[in-house]
């Protein structure tokens, strides 16, 4: 029998205060663009690639969040492919698919698991 753990790695990325509410930002971990998004309208918090699958670009930040149903996304801000913010799906019907990573806020900072 083969038992696997896993280990995450927090790694502290920015300040609450450094994402607007409702909006997102960009920081840089391990050489990687990821963005964190603010979703304060739902009281959650959400980290990303940054990179838009779709056209290559280091766009996804400055997307808009929203939901579809319950469904938490973020819209590409140049082409409108939307992904899920729980897990990457596209849900704009194509065959994209982005990073998620786990995100937690401890005494005002922003942790990211890599």
């Amino acid at each position: 029998m083969t038992i696997e753990t896993t280990t995450e790695t927090w790694v502290l990325a920015c300040s609450t205060t450094q994402i607007p509410e409702n909006g997102g930002g960009c920081v840089l971990i391990n050489g990687e663009q990821i963005a964190i998004f603010n979703f304060s309208r739902r009281g959650e918090w959400y980290a990303t690639q940054n990179l838009c699958p779709h056209r290559q670009q280091m766009v996804l930040s400055r997307g808009m969040i929203g939901s579809v149903g319950e469904e938490p996304k973020v819209a590409c801000p140049f082409h409108k492919k939307t992904f899920s913010l729980e897990s990457g799906a596209c849900l704009s019907g194509d065959d994209f698919k982005i990073k998620t990573y786990p995100v937690k806020i401890e005494d005002g900072m922003v942790f990211v698991s890599i």
